[in-house]
């Protein structure tokens, strides 16, 4: 690929960093630092050139690479708005798969290499309040890339074998797409997991040993096409701790009811508070604790089964006025927790009651 290609690829795809400013927030303010480690596809590399004295064409050939691995190290700078930019150094290797030459193939020998640095332009794209906090970002770079090459080929004996050597730089591009993951324990750092297409605009490789003859050299062209899949981390120096604002607490409001002897029939008096209590719900209200109780006249089977009744009595005339009855829990506690102490068998009005407790 020559220069003119590989700079219309880059330019399209910084087109997507410029197009939008993002809001201040939570975006990337400052000094960072970042890196990230994964695999990586080396595409299939068709080589050219000449070789010996007479620099016959090489004819058909071609290297194809196992997945490898890759790794960056980043130094950037947020800007506040989701625009972030940074200097990068990579390190990428991959082994030889096979090598084909005029229709035939060999096994692959040799490992192929590339290290270099980027300046790349970000963009991190505000989603509000996305899934974990995630955010997209987008972004493309430009740079030089050295690509080594160590006894890529073949080598079927002493006396065959094709392996090209060396070392040749050339300028780089690459565009990048990732998600980051906030950490919120860690204020400042994020997980991050990114696709990169990164190439170069050709490499050539000079004094290749060819069919193991001293003399016999060659000068190849290659080209040099990757895709990477890293995850990594990131860490913003000066990202400020995360301030949770703790709701507020909201002191429990008591409403009381009272009731005939024997009965579980609400009174206007009470239909006109438990009106009070509805009205009252108010915000933060989440639960409302319906606790039915009796005095110590009858047995205490009895009692208890006129407390959840007197207590029903009152859930149902709070749902009548507007109340959702998930919000209600209703509870009998029959003899129970009375409000004035008496002996066994007394007829206390006061202790025949309903507590209606908002929380």
């Amino acid at each position: 690929m020559d220069v003119r290609k590989l700079a219309a690829v880059t330019l399209a795809a910084l087109v997507p960093v410029t197009v939008q400013a993002q809001t201040p927030g939570e975006a990337v303010s400052g000094l960072y630092l970042g890196a990230g480690l994964g695999g990586n596809s080396l595409l299939t590399t068709d080589v050219s050139g000449g070789y010996g004295a007479s620099r016959t064409a090489i004819i058909g050939a071609s290297s194809e690479f196992e997945w490898g691995y890759a790794g960056v190290l980043s130094l950037g700078w947020g800007f506040g708005n989701g625009l972030r930019a940074e200097i990068e150094g990579s390190y990428r290797q991959n082994s030889t798969k096979s090598y084909t030459e005029a229709g035939s193939q060999y096994s692959g020998y040799g490992a192929a290499s590339s290290y270099g640095a980027m300046l790349n332009v970000l963009y991190d794209i505000d989603l509000g309040e996305p899934l974990f906090g995630m955010t997209p970002y987008v972004g493309a770079g430009v740079g030089y890339i050295w690509h080594e090459y160590k006894d890529v080929g073949y080598r079927n004996s002493s006396a065959d074998y094709v392996l090209y050597n060396g070392t040749s730089g050339a300028i780089g591009g690459q565009a990048i797409a990732g998600l980051s993951f906030p950490v919120s324990a860690f204020p400042g750092l994020a997980f991050t997991a990114e696709y990169r297409f990164m190439m170069t605009a050709g490499h050539k490789l000079a004094s290749n040993p060819w069919d193991g003859g001293p003399n016999d050299t060659t000068d190849a062209k290659i080209d040099n096409y990757n895709h990477s899949i890293l995850v990594g981390l990131r860490y913003a120096f000066n990202a400020a701790p995360t301030v949770v604002s703790a709701a507020p607490i909201t002191a429990a409001r008591t409403y009381l009811v009272f009731f005939d002897w024997n009965k579980a029939d609400l009174t206007d008096r009470a239909k006109q508070i438990l009106g009070d209590a509805a009205s009252g719900r108010g915000q933060g209200v989440t639960r409302i604790e319906v606790n039915g109780y009796t005095d110590r006249s009858g047995s205490d089977h009895y009692n208890q089964g006129l407390s959840e009744r007197r207590a029903n009595a009152v859930a149902a005339e709070l749902v009548r006025r507007g109340v959702p009855r998930n919000e209600i829990v209703t509870r009998g506690f029959g003899e129970a927790n009375p409000l004035i102490p008496t002996a066994d068998g007394v007829r206390e009005p006061q202790n025949r009651r309903v507590e209606i407790i908002l929380r």
